[in-house]
């Protein structure tokens, strides 16, 4: 009897671990070749978007961004774990240069409201709250200055999973933040911004999302 309860035991278990791993499907968001399942969330700024050498491309580093411009998935997400690479570049003589990665997002017209994973010097790690409540929590770069690379490539993973989010660049935890507020959407698109101000330019690849 004992033998029979051993090995039902390892047969449920077994089962339980097969349908978690089932749950969780990892999809690239990006094919490498367009904006295919992407939107420009104002029309008026499509100028800004574009696909090069397999690369999501905002701006070009040249000409001033006028406005702050969005680009954003027909999809959207709940809990799920978020990864890409990215680099900002531009001359910060020029003004803000700055981008940052909207998740949970809601798209109202021409505005897209919900949180953001920021990215930009003073701001990096921090979950900023767009069109809606502002800066909510600053990211700890105690450890994260030592490997950034500011001008250069790096790793963004963007965690949620309930009322829990998480951020991490280059694999350092940056960011936990615990949303306290019911009434805040937890589904939204995945957003990618080109911030105004600068001669920025804002690029992504290796972008995939695993639903948890």
């Amino acid at each position: 009897m004992k033998t029979y309860t051993l090995i039902l035991v390892f047969v449920l278990i077994g089962n339980l671990s097969c349908y978690a791993q089932s749950k969780s499907h990892t999809t690239s968001l990006f094919d490498g070749t367009s904006l295919q399942g992407w939107e420009v969330v104002n029309p008026e700024n499509g100028k800004f978007w574009s696909v090069k050498d397999s690369v999501i491309t905002g701006g070009d580093g040249t000409i001033n961004i006028p406005t702050n411009t969005y680009l954003r998935t027909t999809e959207s997400f709940e809990d799920f774990e978020f990864r890409a690479l990215f680099r900002l570049t531009g001359d910060h003589s020029t003004g803000l240069i700055n981008s940052g990665i909207q998740y949970r997002s809601l798209i109202e017209g021409n505005t897209i409201i919900g949180y953001q994973a920021d990215i930009g010097k003073g701001y990096w790690g921090d979950i900023y709250d767009e069109h809606r409540r502002a800066k909510l929590i600053g990211g700890d770069l105690s450890t994260l200055n030592d490997i950034l690379n500011e001008d250069g490539w790096n790793s963004y993973i963007i965690r949620c999973i309930g009322n829990k989010h998480e951020l991490y660049i280059n694999g350092v935890k940056t960011t936990e933040y615990f949303e306290m507020d019911s009434e805040i959407p937890s589904n939204g698109v995945i957003g990618i911004q080109l911030h105004s101000g600068g001669n920025a330019k804002i690029e992504f690849k290796h972008i995939t999302i695993t639903k948890l």
